[in-house]
């Protein structure tokens, strides 16, 4: 990182100040008074905290731990106003997002699913220019803004590895150089971490301040963590104490000390059996009870009670060896000497909330309910007196780079970090999830502190933070202080339902600095508090249509998305498409491959997946406007958006399959269009389908533009194989579609499709879904040669092409036309139509029986019904058909089908308008 010494003038959003701390003590003076107006205390998003609190945490105008005034004028002053004129023109991109996680910079801090910066950068190269601004929504700890400066200062080893890469997928030289940065999260505690690596300052002051901190209060409290060598006189440095629970015996009621009975010291593994000491009865932990003591809580006078724990095991280390021992008797003494010291003044006093993370697992039974009691006292005292000098730093960057530094360990100070003597790194608290363990490690913090600095020190070495590059905001990213048009990309990782309960993970980081998440706006799925998916998909949608509205028209968005949900993959799609994005490709990172896979499914969301979505050029929307729900609507989006797709996906010398230009995908597409704009659909799906074989070339069953077939025919030349559609038959939808590639490839008699098909339909079939039987499926959309007449040139051509008996024989040939018979096949163009449009007669026929069935619920039914209906019941402006049915059928079926979702949010929306 550079020195960020600022001893001369400094330029801040175009103004000239004599030095840094001019420049901080002006806006430090607008922000205290900004935080004295209600209305913009009341802002969705805005975090729980004193005035002080957030004016210590914040370094105005570039980062403060509320919603950030001075994004308006950041934008205004360094980005570049939206040029319709402008040539942009960019194909989608899929993100790495398993790049760079043992990255320094990356480490340098934990955070909750972070994607890793050197992923986000090629991303950026590709979506931006030099000087555009990016903006992240769901910031975390600020690696969108690492990633946009990285742009501008990668070494030479980086950029190298990353052009060569560029230039074999035949991709442009990337343009290198630093782009702005738009960082926006809602919890203060994520803003800090990103305000610590996005920001300059004085590297080696800090290292000096750092270690002359950890040296004055090392010396007032490195008593705690001594212990005397076996020889009896030796005095070693402690590096951690092994705490256990003590469990009730159930048979006889004794004592057990965990550790001692259940931990194997030869295998260093915990015994599933315990077995009592007393009695030799055997149990397991979970069928015995904890022994609680009970204690005075300081802050509240209030006696609780939490599970007794006693040291069992000192590692410590003499020279370069380590040892371990039974605490000793001055081992208890110093413990009880620590704990003779009383409540430390800077530690919190900060009582956690009813939450998810309280009220399940060894939180509840564990009885842990404050932050004060997760740490041991020795821990404690270290911390508060680390903590309390850090306050006093009167330098607002190094003020702030010592609070990085010092909740980086907080977690692994308190009594969440697991002893695992498997694994050689002594902090060991399990992600994503607040979990007691039985067996504590106490680490020594100031070699924690020590090492933590050397990692620090190097990785800001790395960095090259530049002051101004980024600014960072605490609030909800339903509401961004930013104008319209603004935003050059987008790249964002949403929360992801309820994987993970930031707000409550946050807490313990938070109540250091006295500054807490507004849980009311945070996008996740949380029953304590009484958020669903409704809830959850509702503020995604306003947080991607505060995207869409501050995102240039023509320009990208990438989402990055983790969710083995289907119902949640399908709340993100439908929000994108309710905001106005289009989706334009979905990839899924194979980790085990390092490859993408473009997703057809959502039987595919339990991997990492990548979304490339772009907001529409402004000419189409008005052109809907002027037009409206006509058949030159729906063509004008097809053309609008073939243009956005990519022509050819290349990947290791193999072709591959470009899903989104599969022509049902694309009426996908242009469905939703016009229902987000509210106009009904102007063209039946054989309708289109026809239409989009006449208007446009197709290639290995993808649509084409005209200008766009010769650069695919001539990639098409270079490779042995066409692509390959990679399809999941999970409903009857998907099982046509699996038919209609099988049978293209190879007629088939239904003797010879039967095994394949069964193979294919396996327990990935929808739970509720009516499963058909295949001879109806191939009646219904398929043909069969009968015998009579000509053998149909699909089934000829794959005849005389497999079978050397057959080959050059003629169409009208007896021995071909006895070998074609009763053969099924895909049909040709001209003849889909009518079999679309009969199968769409039949799917509303039984579409009507659904609405006069009795009762209220549906055990089983047709989705491909469903979807007919609903899309019908939607052109007719019949909501309450839509509505009603809806309410037939099982709520996860409902969420699972991404079109029916479409459909029913859509009426929801215009029966509560109309009301």
């Amino acid at each position: 990182m550079n020195s960020g010494k600022t001893g001369g003038a400094v330029e801040c959003l175009g103004m000239t100040f004599p030095n840094d701390d001019a420049r901080r003590e002006h806006f430090s003076g607008l922000l205290a008074e900004k935080l004295k107006d209600p209305e913009f205390r009341n802002q969705q998003g805005f975090p729980q905290g004193a005035d002080e609190a957030i004016l210590a945490m914040s370094d105005p105008p570039y980062y403060t731990a509320c919603p950030n005034p001075w994004l308006a004028d950041f934008v205004k002053h360094l980005g570049k106003p939206y040029d319709p004129s402008t040539s942009y023109d960019r194909e989608p991109m899929a993100v790495d997002v398993s790049i760079g996680k043992s990255d320094a910079v990356y480490k340098a801090h934990s955070y909750h699913t972070k994607v890793p910066h050197l992923a986000i950068v090629p991303s950026i190269l590709h979506f931006t220019e030099p000087g555009d601004i990016v903006l992240d929504g769901f910031g975390g700890s600020g690696m969108t803004g690492i990633a946009a400066q990285w742009c501008g200062v990668a070494p030479a080893v980086f950029r190298l590895e990353l052009e060569s890469e560029w230039k074999r997928a035949g991709r442009a030289a990337p343009k290198w150089g630093a782009r702005r940065a738009v960082i926006n999260e809602l919890s203060p505690a994520a803003t800090s971490i990103a305000a610590g690596l996005n920001f300059p300052f004085d590297a080696a002051q800090f290292a000096e301040t750092a270690d002359l901190m950890l040296q004055a209060v090392e010396t007032e409290f490195g008593w705690m963590f001594e212990t005397v060598h076996t020889d009896g006189k030796t005095k070693c440095r402690i590096d951690f104490t092994v705490w256990s629970e003590v469990f009730i015996c159930e048979n006889c009621s004794g004592e057990i000390i965990f550790f001692d009975e259940a931990f194997d010291p030869k295998t260093k593994k915990v015994d599933k059996e315990v077995k009592c000491p007393h009695c030799s009865a055997q149990s397991t932990k979970e069928n015995m009870e904890l022994v609680f003591v009970s204690f005075i809580d300081a802050p509240t006078g209030a006696v609780e009670k939490r599970p007794k724990r006693v040291p069992v095991l000192i590692k410590y280390t003499l020279g370069r060896k380590s040892f371990e021992k039974r605490p000793d008797e001055s081992d208890l003494e110093i413990i009880r000497r620590a704990e003779a010291l009383g409540l430390p003044s800077h530690l919190p006093k900060h009582t956690l909330p009813d939450c998810q993370m309280t009220r399940v697992g060894r939180m509840k039974t564990t009885n842990t309910k404050s932050v004060h009691n997760m740490y041991f006292p020795r821990e404690a005292h270290v911390l508060s007196a680390l903590w309390g000098r850090a306050k006093k730093e009167p330098d607002s960057r190094i003020r702030n780079a010592l609070k990085f530094w010092l909740d980086s360990h907080f977690i692994n100070m308190s009594i969440l970090n697991r002893y695992r003597p498997e694994v050689s790194f002594p902090y060991n608290p399990l992600t994503g999830v607040f979990y007691v363990p039985s067996q504590i490690a106490e680490a020594d913090p100031f070699k924690a502190y020590s090492n933590k600095l050397k990692r620090l020190i190097s990785a800001f070495s790395e960095n090259h933070a530049v002051a101004g590059s980024s600014i960072v905001s605490t609030g909800s990213a339903t509401h961004l202080d930013l104008p319209e048009n603004s935003i050059d990309y987008v790249f964002t990782d949403p929360p992801f339902g309820e994987n993970i309960y930031y707000a409550d993970l946050n807490q313990i980081i938070e109540s250091w600095h006295g500054v807490f998440t507004d849980v009311s706006s945070e996008a996740i799925i949380d029953r304590v508090r009484d958020k669903g998916l409704h809830e959850y998909q509702s503020l995604i949608r306003r947080a991607f249509s505060e995207y869409f509205r501050v995102l240039k028209p023509g320009r990208w968005m990438t989402v990055v998305f983790s969710n083995s949900r289907a119902a949640v993959w399908n709340a993100i799609q439908l929000a994108l498409q309710q905001a106005g994005f289009v989706v334009a490709e979905v990839s899924a990172l194979d980790k085990k491959q390092g490859s993408f896979k473009q997703v057809t499914s959502t039987t595919a969301v339990k991997q990492d997946l990548v979304i490339s979505a772009y907001k529409p050029d402004g000419g189409l929307e008005k052109r809907l406007t002027e037009r409206g729900a006509a058949p030159e609507s729906a063509w004008d989006f097809v053309q609008t958006h073939l243009r956005q797709l990519p022509v050819s996906k290349l990947k290791n010398g193999i072709l591959e399959m470009v899903v989104e230009r599969d022509p049902r995908r694309i009426y996908d597409r242009m469905v939703a269009w016009f229902v987000r704009h509210d106009f009904p659909v102007p063209l039946s799906t054989e309708e289109f389908l026809d239409g989009l074989r006449t208007r446009f070339p197709e290639r290995d069953g993808m649509v084409f533009l005209t200008e766009q077939v010769a650069e695919y025919d001539r990639k098409r030349a270079q490779v042995a194989q066409a692509p390959q559609m990679e399809l999941f038959v999970s409903d009857e939808r998907s099982a046509i579609d699996w038919l209609m590639d099988f049978l293209r490839k190879r007629p088939s008699t239904y003797q010879e499709v039967h095994p394949e098909f069964t193979s294919q339909v396996g327990a990935g079939w929808r739970k509720h879904e009516e499963r058909p039987e295949l001879s109806a499926l191939l009646i219904d959309n398929f043909l069969r040669y009968d015998g009579n007449g000509d053998v149909p040139s699909q089934i000829h051509s794959y005849l005389s092409t497999n079978f050397k008996d057959l080959r050059g024989l003629e169409k009208d040939d007896p021995r071909l036309k006895t070998k074609a018979k009763d053969r099924w096949f895909a049909p040709d163009p001209s003849k889909a139509k009518d079999l679309e449009q009969r199968r769409e007669r039949a799917l509303l026929k039984e579409f009507e029986s659904y609405k006069s069935a009795p009762g209220r619920k549906l055990k089983e039914f047709r989705l491909e019904v469903l979807r007919a209906g609903f899309k019908t019941a939607w052109g007719a402006k019949d909501y309450k058909a839509i509505i009603g049915i809806a309410q037939k059928i099982p709520e996860e079926a409902l969420q699972e089908d991404e079109k029916l979702l479409l459909w029913y949010d859509q009426a929801l929306t215009r029966m509560e308008a109309s009301a």
